[in-house]
């Protein structure tokens, strides 16, 4: 896909629930998400090489002032670890020209998704776990997606966001722990910098199973947003997402054919039927850099 070159069944349910007062709440809706089995889509990287940049490390590089960056954040590796993945998703992009850059699970908190903007990357690939927003019955999972980060909930903190409805707390399972959830307002209005024509892949459950994640990218300057239209394993994602990387920045596919190569070679996910889906469908019909 081309963009402009910068400067230099059904698991157990997951709630994330507006902390505001009781009266604020019962007016919003309230957040449903995924369970253990269900695979959060989103990561790419290889070995640890050296700490650097914006909480994360440096794993893979290859010198010169135009060469191309992307990221992997693994918030996943804290409940559906892979090693093998995180090298060949690593190793695919560093072939390909790539600067990579590997954030580990436990530094995924919401300071690092506010500077997401900032780091100048072409790809960036979220192994991460979506909960769901519940529908205004507060009975029914709705289809907006919510995206975890690792960092434990607690109501006093980021309190203004919270009240705006831009974070909340999510859980794997009714009674699990709590970590903060970033809603799409957080991405449009938290978000410092821009995306700046970038490729945004999340791996996690239910990501397209409605656009407004996706719009809250593109609106903030993401060429093209890839994920999946309901729950996705963890082995599903990962194998489909190291098909996808290598389309794109190794066979240099444009980002429709790409998506829909992956599909036909990976095919749905066997357990939930879920598809990989490209937002904007248009989206760039040429290689990604």
């Amino acid at each position: 896909m081309s963009r402009r070159r910068k400067r230099a069944k059904p698991p157990r349910e997951v709630t994330l629930q507006h902390p505001a007062a009781a009266e604020a709440d019962a007016r919003r809706p309230r957040l449903g998400g995924r369970g253990p089995r269900r695979a959060a889509l989103l990561a790419i990287v290889a070995a640890v090489v050296v700490a650097a940049a914006v909480s994360g490390f440096v794993l893979l590089a290859r010198s010169g002032e135009s060469t191309p960056r992307a990221l992997i954040v693994d918030q996943l590796d804290q409940t559906f670890p892979n090693p093998a993945f995180v090298k060949e998703a690593g190793t695919l992009l560093t072939d390909a020209g790539y600067h990579v850059y590997y954030t580990p699970g436990k530094r995924a908190t919401v300071d690092f998704y506010r500077d997401l903007g900032r780091g100048d990357y072409d790809v960036i690939v979220l192994r991460t776990h979506v909960a769901r927003l519940l529908d205004a019955t507060r009975q029914n999972l709705g289809d907006d997606a919510i995206l975890f980060t690792s960092e434990p909930y607690t109501a006093t903190r980021y309190l203004k966001d919270q009240l705006a409805w831009r974070l909340g707390p999510a859980y794997y399972y009714p009674g699990g722990d709590q970590y903060f959830g970033l809603l799409p307002e957080f991405i449009t209005s938290n978000v410092r910098g821009d995306f700046n024509g970038a490729t945004v892949i999340v791996m996690g459950c239910d990501g397209l199973k409605s656009n407004k994640m996706a719009e809250a990218f593109v609106r903030k300057g993401a060429q093209a947003f890839i994920s999946w239209d309901g729950d996705v394993s963890a082995d599903h994602t990962d194998a489909a997402t190291e098909r996808l990387l290598q389309h794109l920045v190794v066979d240099k596919l444009g980002t429709q054919e790409a998506v829909a190569r992956t599909m036909t070679e990976v095919g749905p996910d066997p357990s939930y039927g879920s598809k990989l889906v490209l937002y904007p469908a248009e989206a760039a019909v040429s290689a990604v850099r």
